[in-house]
């Protein structure tokens, strides 16, 4: 015979403690706007901190704010809310929750201004809209593939969205309600949110770049140009980790890269240590390209007062805007170059956006560089002591 038995709540807490200790690989769920540790292993990104409109820009006059941890809109013209960068191939996690009444949607690889026409071919909308009120239901493809409809709801829901190639995949809620191939497909673009009647709240938007290939085989420095007259020396550790001591030097690709989606781990052997990832710059030259730098060191213990430009910073161009990283502990930097735009997340925490509006010039020290370039690892000084590894770069296709 099955009894029910009322635990008192005072006993939860311990119960629940002594499970973690039970059970150490137990995962709980992250805060609303966060990741998980494995979430951040996995190469996820927060394209939305949960505090402000840091990576979005308005086009329209849509009333777009954050309140209680949501991007909301309820008043003003049509228009959409984009990402200041642009994706190709990624995984798209959202929360959303709309009035009875709204009509919105998430825009994938779209321009900020959409015509009325675009989403046939200039464009990706996934819909919010109720059935009765839409021909292309919550989780369709606008003027490309209808879902099956789903029962209206005013509670938060989550699309899962997978934009690889010509391939579109929706899930809503777990479930699978839209697959849609595009035979001509767009390369590029800008994740868009839209307002267009009633009230739409988002949160959890995460991205996950897709196509990713290695850079580094953690086993020798294949790939890679060595400067032996430098300084730093770049080795790789019986844990199969690219690490460099001692500087000045660099470590350089032998291919080049110009648009793309760069990801990998850090560990800093030592307190407020200096190093950088130089970006599109000139083969064989030493560190000349933009460098995104990576020092975790700051001033007074306080986070959010660095100490000049820091971990995920453009050295020269724009600090980061909070510490997230510590010395001591891996952490993942996700580096983001599209056209004349940068972008950096420190454990998938969005801490620089940078727009380069300096005249074209193919030194990157004076002026603005789209050119494809390598990337470099640099060796600072004779206190060097890094460790990378997961290197791996997913390139933009054009749009």
């Amino acid at each position: 015979m099955q009894r029910n038995v009322r635990i008192p709540s005072a006993f939860v807490p311990t119960c629940l403690a002594a499970l973690l200790v039970i059970a150490p690989g137990l995962s709980l769920a992250a805060e609303p706007n966060s990741l998980t540790p494995e979430e951040i292993a996995e190469g996820w990104i927060l394209l939305f901190d949960g505090e402000s409109l840091f990576g979005w820009k308005k086009a329209g006059n849509a009333d777009w704010k954050v309140a209680d941890g949501a991007i909301t809109a309820s008043e003003g013209d049509a228009g959409l809310l984009v990402t200041t960068s642009q994706f190709g191939n990624y995984a798209l996690k959202v929360d959303f929750r709309a009035a009875t009444e709204a009509n919105s949607g998430v825009f994938l690889r779209t321009s900020p201004n959409p015509g009325p026409d675009d989403v046939a071919t200039r464009c990706y909308e996934v819909n919010i809209a109720d059935a009765g009120q839409n021909d292309f239901p919550t989780g369709s493809l606008v003027q490309r593939k209808k879902a099956e409809p789903v029962e209206p709801s005013g509670d938060w829901r989550t699309f899962e969205i997978t934009a690889d190639g010509g391939r579109f995949t929706v899930k809503l809620d777990g479930k699978e309600v839209c697959d849609y191939t595009d035979p001509n497909p767009l390369g590029r673009g800008f994740i868009g949110l839209q307002f267009r009647s009633g009230k739409v709240e988002f949160r959890n938007v995460k991205l996950q770049p897709l196509a990713t290939k290695s850079l580094f085989n953690g086993k020798d420095l294949a790939g890679w140009k060595t400067y032996p007259d430098m300084a730093s020396v770049f080795s790789v550790t019986p844990a199969g980790e690219l690490n460099v001591k001692n500087g000045r030097g660099q470590l350089e690709t032998e291919g080049q890269f110009e648009d793309f989606t760069l990801q990998l781990d850090v560990f800093v052997n030592g307190k407020g240590l200096n190093s950088g990832v130089f970006f599109r710059s000139i083969p064989g030259e030493t560190m000349n390209g933009y460098e995104c730098q990576i020092q975790n060191a700051y001033e007074n213990d306080d986070p959010k007062g660095p100490n000049a430009c820091v971990t995920g910073g453009f050295f020269r161009r724009q600090d980061a805007r909070k510490i997230v990283a510590k010395d001591f502990e891996w952490f993942t930097l996700t580096l983001h170059a599209d056209d004349n735009h940068m972008a950096a997340w420190v454990n998938g925490y969005p801490v620089s956006d940078w727009t380069d509006r300096r005249e074209p010039n193919p030194n990157p020290r004076k002026g603005l560089r789209l050119e494809a370039g390598t990337i470099q690892l640099q060796g600072h000084d004779p206190t060097t002591d890094f460790s990378f590894r997961n290197l791996r770069i997913a390139e933009l296709p054009p749009r």
